[in-house]
């Protein structure tokens, strides 16, 4: 397995908001990443990434008032995130790479920089990648004030609420703060979890029966959507 099969979640810090636009749309062009945040000052991103913990990549601007990007990554140090500085100033170069910084970007930044920016922070990925199973035996999530452990083969179903994301086994329900399509990327390397409703995840493993386009799982019945019927029924690979 390889960064590629997993979309790269990015958050941006920059106090100017022309830059931010920039990279925002030079982004918005390239497969697999997803924007998740845009912030404006250093202060907003570092209690941002006190609580979200999906971010793979940070780009982030050096020189800003009142907190710089290079304090900002001291107090995020124990994170360990892949981080792409931005700066109109080449003189901070040689500090930025002694904090092992992915890359180091002069504004203006042009797509094909930013591309190969982007390059560099997968193959940093794709070395934490090498070795390991295709399939993690266990999730940590983040519910209720504490992480929590699952199984995803304890997973019977998940569902949407607002900001918030229900994830159901048979011994519990956990509230975690995030959203389907952030879940349904984790879990893209098992084939058993299939979307079947906008608002709605179900593992295979525990279908009981399909009827009148609902899923039974034990008790609870799971409306099938229009648009992810075809999907659906693909995956039941019906004898």
């Amino acid at each position: 397995m390889n960064s590629e099969d997993i979309p790269l979640n990015c958050a941006i810090i920059d106090d100017d908001e022309l830059s931010r636009s920039m990279i925002t749309h030079l982004l918005s062009k390239m497969d697999g990443i997803n924007v998740m945040h845009v912030c404006s000052s250093a202060m907003e991103g570092y209690n941002l990434l006190q609580t979200d913990e999906e971010i793979d990549l940070l780009f982030l601007d050096i020189e800003m008032p009142e907190m710089t990007g290079l304090e900002l990554i001291k107090l995020l140090e124990k994170r360990k995130l892949n981080v792409v500085l931005t700066t109109s100033q080449e003189q901070y170069a040689l500090e930025a790479f002694e904090y092992d910084v992915v890359d180091y970007l002069v504004k203006p930044v042009n797509q094909a920089r930013l591309l190969k920016a982007v390059e560099k922070a997968r193959g940093r990925i794709d070395n934490l990648f090498e070795g390991q199973s295709t399939e993690l035996p266990y999730l940590f999530v983040r519910s209720n004030h504490k992480i929590v452990k699952i199984a995803p083969t304890e997973i019977t179903h998940i569902e949407a609420l607002s900001d918030y994301i229900l994830i159901y086994t048979y011994k519990q329900k956990n509230i975690v703060h995030s959203t389907m399509k952030s879940i349904e990327d984790k879990l893209s390397i098992y084939k058993s979890f299939v979307r079947i409703h906008r608002s709605y995840i179900v593992n295979m493993q525990h279908v009981d029966t399909v009827q009148d386009l609902n899923v039974s799982i034990k008790e609870k019945q799971i409306p099938i959507g229009r648009s992810y019927r075809a999907k659906f029924i693909e995956a039941l690979d019906i004898l």
